[in-house]
């Protein structure tokens, strides 16, 4: 087992005074593993792959809430529209129709984040401002009745100026405020930020994330 269970409490101390909840990010780690993080109290696991998601459900507990955090193809949401809890890198109208119908099938609502690109970087998937505003708009005409647009999700630039990554975070807090107070008002469920990985936590923590997702701080290095 490679949990380090004390890096599991620093990290749950650390979100605590801002109110923001830990996603453990267990792609590629076995069963045991995200079992023995379970048992030290952790509920909300994140991972990229749907394959690996799809096997290792069944053999952990019920009450597991999954996220799936990776890229997803819209024909692969039938695999894990039965039980995941959160879609957080949701980056086209198309995809979000088609977790809506899978839903439905199951009589379920899932909860979905839409990702924003805010690093410098190319190769990181995501909507710009335009493309986002244009799939509220179609949204707000063709509701989805199995789906619900939580908040949204964006990975900052890979690199060691903090003042750079926290700018980013920030302007999406900015952009976040901004989509709820047009398209949200009066609906409690648009509240959430899902910024900060291992390198980066507490820069989006001061940038109001209220989702870490966090992998190798407490499962080592893949």
């Amino acid at each position: 087992m490679s949990v380090n269970l004390p890096a599991y409490q620093q990290v749950l101390a650390a979100l605590q005074p801002y109110g923001a909840r830990l996603v453990a990010v267990s792609k590629i780690k076995p069963v045991a593993d995200i079992q023995a993080l379970y048992n030290a109290g952790q509920r909300a696991f994140g991972e990229n792959y749907v394959q690996e998601l799809v096997q290792k459900q069944p053999e952990l507990p019920a009450d597991v809430e999954w996220h799936f955090i990776g890229h997803l193809q819209s024909n692969k949401v039938k695999y894990i529209a039965p039980f995941v809890s959160m879609i957080h890198a949701v980056d086209s109208f198309k995809l979000l129709q088609e977790i809506s119908k899978q839903a439905a099938k199951h009589n379920r609502v899932i909860d979905c984040l839409l990702q924003v690109h805010i690093a410098e970087e190319e190769t990181k998937f995501g909507m710009d401002a335009a493309e986002l505003e244009a799939l509220l708009q179609q949204w707000q005409q063709q509701p989805l009745p199995n789906i619900r647009i939580a908040g949204l999700m964006g990975m900052a630039t890979n690199t060691d100026n903090a003042a750079q990554v926290l700018k980013e975070f920030q302007q999406l807090k900015a952009l976040h405020a901004a989509v709820k107070a047009r398209y949200f008002t009066g609906h409690d469920y648009f509240r959430e930020l899902s910024t900060g990985m291992s390198g980066d936590y507490h820069l989006a923590l001061q940038a109001g994330s209220t989702l870490v997702r966090i992998g190798s701080l407490l499962f080592g290095a893949r």
